[in-house]
């Protein structure tokens, strides 16, 4: 069950650095080239000069340098240390299909030792090998690892309201316009409650996965090499985002599909193959697709097709019964039933040959949340056929992480992500 910590956060100085907008980031595996370079140009103070983008650099000094760079910041005051342990309530203020959320994080350190976790995700090595040089280099943590857990009572994230009562510690916008907004606990009642309440509760990881990976890989080496945690802040824990799932606000998009260069793939063929295990329904518009799609949701597996000529198609399994046979393997019905194992399994694999190494290697499959934009690629034929989903419910990911399965690539977008930059972990290690 989850054991945290409060901690010492490490945050940005508003008088040294200015609009803090400027200085924080998505998390490193969202910002590619073209994004670090924006970030750089909006503040010689970003945190994107510390952990660096989704591709690794090819000097292997520059970790070294970001590790310079964060202790620099220290010494001058860019980044300031709290005096005295503290939780984070960690709010954000966003929008999705024209309706207003707010979500609502606790930060806090996770223990590595004694907090057993569960996860949904595959991880692939080389992510995990960049992050461990960053973590080497800077023996700290930046960006959060998102964790959900479940509790009706509320008896954690119910706290974290008296705490919101007032003015935030930290606020910036990020690039979509979202608010985030985070608040320093030190009341010692109100942090007990929240590590009584944890006590108790398993926890699962919505998104971090590679870098929770990293974090447990770094601790053994640290122990490896006789090293001693000098606690709160150290090798042993995590910082984490922890979110109630029994709280509002908690919003997983949809990942929709565009299939492209598929030799001789066509479309009213592949409608052919499939009316033997699903039925088939012409809608006539996209508006209609999404009524379709949303009556759907958790009452049946259905799809929509988007074909050239701006035709769209509801594709919603017949018989649950047959689920084993067109999702074969030895996973758990739990993962066998997900709407996008069908779809990979029964649809994508079975009846077009894309399997799982041409799923990873992207050779015909791209991803989107937007319907819009697959729509329109079908419509400028960079996209032979489009694939719209419903989006994988929080009590699906929490079923299939708790018998120890990775869901299917591509299965969740955790919507909006969560800032790095608003505060840190600075570890004290022995050596």
């Amino acid at each position: 069950m989850a054991k945290i910590y409060p901690f010492r956060g490490v945050r940005y100085s508003p008088e040294v650095v200015g609009d803090l907008s400027l200085v924080v980031t998505q998390p490193y595996d969202r910002i590619g080239p073209g994004e670090e370079e924006e970030y750089r140009r909006r503040s010689p103070y970003n945190i994107v000069r510390v952990i660096g983008g989704k591709v690794p650099p090819e000097d292997e000094a520059e970790y070294a340098r970001r590790g310079e760079t964060f202790r620099r910041w220290l010494s001058e005051g860019v980044l300031v240390q709290d005096p005295e342990p503290g939780l984070y309530a960690y709010y954000q203020e966003f929008h999705w299909e024209g309706k207003a959320y707010t979500r609502k994080g606790l930060v806090a350190l996770l223990d590595l030792q004694e907090s057993p976790v569960k996860a949904h995700e595959k991880t692939l090595k080389g992510p995990k090998e960049d992050r461990l040089k960053l973590l080497r280099a800077t023996e700290a943590n930046f960006g959060h690892i998102f964790m959900l857990y479940h509790d009706p009572s509320r008896r954690a994230s119910g706290k974290l309201d008296e705490a919101a009562g007032r003015p935030p510690d930290m606020e910036a916008q990020d690039d979509f316009g979202n608010r985030h907004m985070l608040w320093r606990i030190t009341d010692e009642s109100t942090i007990r409650a929240a590590q009584e309440a944890l006590e108790g509760l398993p926890v699962f990881i919505a998104d971090g996965h590679h870098r929770f990976e990293t974090a447990v890989a770094f601790m053994r080496e640290c122990f490896s090499k006789g090293w001693r945690p000098i606690p709160p802040e150290s090798f042993t824990s995590r910082m984490v985002t922890l979110v109630n799932t029994a709280e509002p606000g908690l919003v997983i998009r949809p990942i929709h599909r565009v299939l492209h260069s598929i030799p001789g793939l066509e479309p009213d063929r592949l409608l052919k193959a499939l009316e033997g295990d699903f039925h088939l329904e012409a809608l006539s518009s996209a508006e209609e697709a999404q009524r379709r799609l949303e009556a759907g949701l958790g009452a049946e597996h259905v799809f929509v097709l988007v074909l050239p000529g701006e035709r769209f198609y509801s594709v919603s399994l017949k018989d649950e019964g047959k689920i084993p046979e067109l999702v074969p393997g030895e996973q758990s019905l739990a993962w066998k039933s997900l709407d996008v194992s069908i779809l990979h399994k029964a649809i994508l694999e079975r009846l077009l040959g894309i399997d799982e190494e041409r799923l990873s290697a992207g050779t015909n499959v791209s991803y989107t949340p937007y319907r819009e934009k697959v729509i329109e690629a079908v419509a400028r034929g960079e996209g032979q056929v489009g694939i719209l989903l419903n989006p994988t419910r929080v009590e699906e990911v929490l079923q299939v992480a708790a018998q120890g399965e990775r869901m299917p690539q591509k299965s969740t977008d955790f919507y909006p992500k969560l800032l790095t930059g608003l505060v840190a972990m600075k570890m004290e290690i022995g050596k």
